[in-house]
Parts: C-alpha cells; structure tokens; sequence
C-alpha cells in the first residue's frame, strides 16, 4: 500500500519561462511555503553573470549552480514535489528541452508587461508536442503591464493555447487590490509586505456581496464583478480531464518577488497536477505503478573538480522502487551497476537516500557509463524514448591543435557530446568534424574543457550552416532520394547515432531544396514526430 501512496503524493513538475521572467523567485517563493528554506533568497540566481566570460571556469560553475537547483524536492501539505528548474539563458535550452523529457507537467512564468516572449514560445511548442499539462502563472502583477483579457489572447494566439484563468488580479501595478480565487471563490488581498504568513483570504461566494465594496472599494468591486461576468462568459469552464491532456490551460495571476499569488498558483497545482505518469517506450507503455523498477538519464553533470572527474547522471524514476546497493540493469551496455550513494537533492543540500519513488530525480554518480537517454531497470530490456536533439544555432569545424594529443581529443569529444553540450556532425564527403551548438558560448567551454580535463587542444573554423535538418527518408522516392545524395554531397553528414544530416546553408536553398525533393521529410528535431516537421 505505502508504495502506491507514495507515488499518488509525488509530483514533478518544470518551471520554464524566457530569461527574467521571474523563475527563480517563483522558485524560491515555492521551496519558502515548503520550509526547505527559512527566506527567500536561499536559492542562488543561476543566471550567467556577464563579468565571468573571459574565466570559463567560472561559467562552467555558474552552470554548476544553475544544475545543482534544477532538482529540488519539498514537502508541501502531505504531497512531495520535485522541482526541476530550468536554465532561461538560451545558450543553455537544449538543457532545458532534455529537462521537459522528465517532467510530469510544467508551469509557464509569464511577465505581465513583456507578455509572450521567443523563448517561451519554442518551450512551449515543446510541452505541447509531448501533451504536457501546462499552467500558466503571469508574474508582476505588482508591475504596470498589459491588460489581463490582451495578455490571455496573446497566450492563445502566439502559443496556440486554448485558455482558461482560475485566479484573477484586482487591478494592477499601483492599483493592484488583490486577487480573486475564482476556483475557491475567496479573495486574497494585496498589502505589498512578502512574508508568507501575512496573506488573509476572505471568502466571497457571491459578487453581488456587499462585502466586497467594503474589502476593496465600490470602483474596484464594480469592475471585478464586469471582469469575472466577462471570464466566465468568454472562457471554457476548468475542466481536469482536458487539463491533463493537454486541451485546456489554466492561468494564475501573481507577484513572485512579492510572494503573492504563488500561494493559489501551488494550492492549485496540487490539486489538480498529475501524480507520475506512465511513458512511452519503444517496447511498451510503462505504467509508473509496476513493480520492476526503470527509469533514465536524462542530465548528466561533470563535476567541476578535475581531481576526482566524477559525474552524476541524474535518472527520472518511472517505475517500481529505486534502492541503494541494488543491482540495475543498464541496457545499453547490457552490464549490472550497483549504486552506494544515490543522492536525492532538498533544495541546496544533497543527501542520499536510500529509497526513491516514481516521480523522484536520483543523482547517481557516474564513472562515465552514462550517456543521456540511458535506461536502467530491474532486469527488462527498455528503451525510452524522448531524448531528442534539437537544432543547433551556430557551427564550427574542430580542428586538432595538437597532433601528438588526437587519442585526448577523440575522447574528450565524445565525453562532452555524451552530456549533452554540444552535437557532432561528422561529413560524409571527406569525414571532417563539426560541432553544432544552441549558444556561442558553448564553444569557448568545449575549448577550455577539452584542454584542461582531457589534455587536448583544438582551433575552430567558421562554417556558414543555417539548420542542420535531420533527413527522413521513409517515404522518400528512392530516385530522389539518390538525387539528393548526390547533388547535395557536400551538405551531408551523420549525427552520432548515424542519422543522416543535411546542412542548409541558407533558408532559401532549404526551401528550394524542400521544393525540389517533395517525398523527402526534413525535421529540426531527431525524433521524427508528426508536428515536428519543417513548415
């Protein structure tokens, strides 16, 4: 009975937003209400200072903060939630799109004044094409923004959601008076003091209440019954069901850096949340309620002391229980790992732990036997699916600096590209290496780490690459598909799985050669889905 109890209470859920949008405070806010800090600033910003670019050391620490907070856990009234919070900077979005592969439904910080920013938009093209739960929380109520009806058809024009808001602000900016629960029906009023303790609801079950006029004002009052006449006119009816599959999106309005609003937004999302979910492997559907344990790699992390070169890989549990000192199978390497010291992260600290439920994050440490989208299980030959590459933005050729030193660089290479924070291509035509990267910054790390973890140098050279768009071949014609092949020999190359890779050098000869080639698909991503198909 305990082990289904456990997985009913867990929930894992990402916080995902553009840069600055307030996902770190919100996440504080979140750890504050679940005591795993005494006050809000504990959790260190994970945002790239721009003073530490020329010590790549110092990045690649401030990577480390953004990786170790990216798992938190916290207990919050019987339910155990697992944060994982993910880098905004877009230099570091591949992160953040292998972070959506373990999570059970995602909550989306929207700035009030900003409204619908890019990076938003392409994590929120993510969630939808896995179906993931998404909330939405608007941030800075606190803040003069735009119009809350204008911000909701921004959110379902831009991102394509169909939504519905389940809490809605008294005003705004120097006006804001409060926020009226409308799915509990009580209204919780603003004093701009951020202390946890200090918010009062009041329940109003009927508008008309003259109660209201007195708590707000008649100006106020008057508009908020126009308002909430007009919501529940216009907008759907919260319906659970469409929630969790993903055709319904509920909005939360709020300050984080004023600790208002969060307390709906997180009473809200226990409620109505998935408990772990099953997921899809290429073998079956994997019910998190099994008794066979499973689960897989989905963030690896190289340690920062280069004395020890310890990683951790960090696993998403999907089935059956983990335990310490148990013997896994891990299905790649067809070999048995046994882990002493499986860590489970509570807010800073890490500790180990020597049970770990559906839904829970381990960290376990790491000889360099993981790669990412690894499975481990009790025994079953698994494999999940969902570790995808994305795109890279920028391309450069790597050149060996040291000739003496190409063993070092072949390693090095493959390790860095084993965790995920860069992508090789290799060219069909002459075998020559190119690395494809989401941010520029990504190649100065690779050039620091190759020459001080491994003993390798490299040089880059430019490489003008508009996409690289993995070929899909399966119901290509087989004379155009040779056609291809050979006209456009020079733009080919293989990932690292042996995928083939054409590199457009421009967006116009992409679409000529889309126009040219009819029967062949062309994706930017290296799961081929449906949705995922170059428009």
């Amino acid at each position: 009975m305990k082990f289904t109890e456990e997985i009913a209470r867990r929930r894992t859920f990402g916080i995902v937003s553009h840069p600055d949008a307030g996902k770190t405070t919100l996440t504080e806010k979140l750890l504050l209400y679940g005591g795993a800090i005494q006050e809000a600033g504990a959790v260190k910003s994970n945002k790239i200072k721009k003073g530490a670019a020329s010590d790549f050391m110092e990045i690649e620490r401030q990577r480390g903060i953004s990786v170790a907070t990216s798992v938190l856990a916290f207990e919050y009234s019987g339910t155990k939630i697992n944060i994982l919070d993910t880098p905004g900077h877009k230099d570091f979005a591949e992160d953040t799109f292998r972070t959506l592969t373990a999570v059970d439904s995602v909550i989306v910080v929207v700035d009030v004044a900003k409204g619908v920013e890019e990076q938003t938009e392409k994590l929120v093209k993510v969630c939808r094409m896995r179906q993931i739960p998404i909330i939405v929380f608007i941030n800075k109520m606190d803040r003069e923004g735009k119009d809350a009806f204008d911000l909701m058809d921004e959110i379902e024009q831009k991102l394509g959601l169909r939504v519905t808001p389940l809490s809605f602000p008294i005003g705004m900016g120097y006006d804001l008076k409060g926020i009226y629960n409308i799915h509990r029906k009580n209204i919780n009023l603003f004093t701009g003091a951020s202390s946890k303790d200090i918010h009062n609801t009041t329940s109003i079950t009927d508008l008309n209440d003259i109660k209201l006029d007195q708590l707000i004002g008649d100006k106020a009052a008057g508009t908020l019954r126009e308002e909430i006449e007009l919501v529940t006119g216009i907008y759907p009816e919260f319906n659970r069901q469409e929630y969790l599959d993903g055709e319904l999106q509920p909005i939360f309005f709020g300050s984080a850096l004023h600790n208002f609003g969060v307390k709906e937004l997180l009473d809200g999302f226990i409620e109505i949340a998935p408990a772990p979910r099953p997921k899809k492997a290429e073998e079956r559907l994997v019910k998190p309620n099994e008794k066979d344990f499973s689960g897989f790699v989905f963030k690896i992390h190289a340690n920062m002391d280069p004395k020890h070169r310890d990683r951790l890989a960090f696993i998403k549990i999907v089935s059956g229980t983990f335990e310490r000192n148990k013997a896994y199978k891990h299905v790649r390497l067809n070999k048995n790992l046994k882990f002493s010291s499986p860590n489970a992260f509570f807010a800073e600290k890490k500790e180990i732990v020597d049970e770990s439920f559906p839904g829970d994050i381990v960290g376990l440490h790491d000889t360099g036997n993981f790669k990412i989208g690894d499975t481990l299980t009790s025994g079953e030959e698994l494999h999940y699916k969902g570790i995808p590459s994305f795109s890279p933005e920028h391309f450069r050729y790597i050149n060996n600096a040291d000739p003496m030193k190409s063993k070092q660089l072949a390693k090095g290479i493959d390790q860095l590209m084993d965790e995920g924070v860069a992508q090789l291509f290799t060219l069909e035509l002459n075998g020559r290496k190119v690395i494809g990267t989401v941010g520029a910054l990504q190649f100065e790390v690779i050039q620091y780490r190759l020459e001080h973890e491994y003993g390798a140098k490299c040089s880059y050279e430019n490489l003008n690459v508009h996409k690289a768009c993995w070929v899909d071949d399966s119901v290509a014609k087989p004379d155009e598909m040779s056609d291809f092949k050979r006209v456009k020999s020079k733009f080919l190359c293989t990932d690292k799985r042996g995928q083939l890779v054409f590199l457009a050098d421009s967006s116009f000869s992409l679409q000529m050669t889309q126009q040219k080639y009819p029967s062949i698909k062309f994706h930017f991503i290296s799961e081929f889905e449906p949705e995922a198909s170059v428009r």
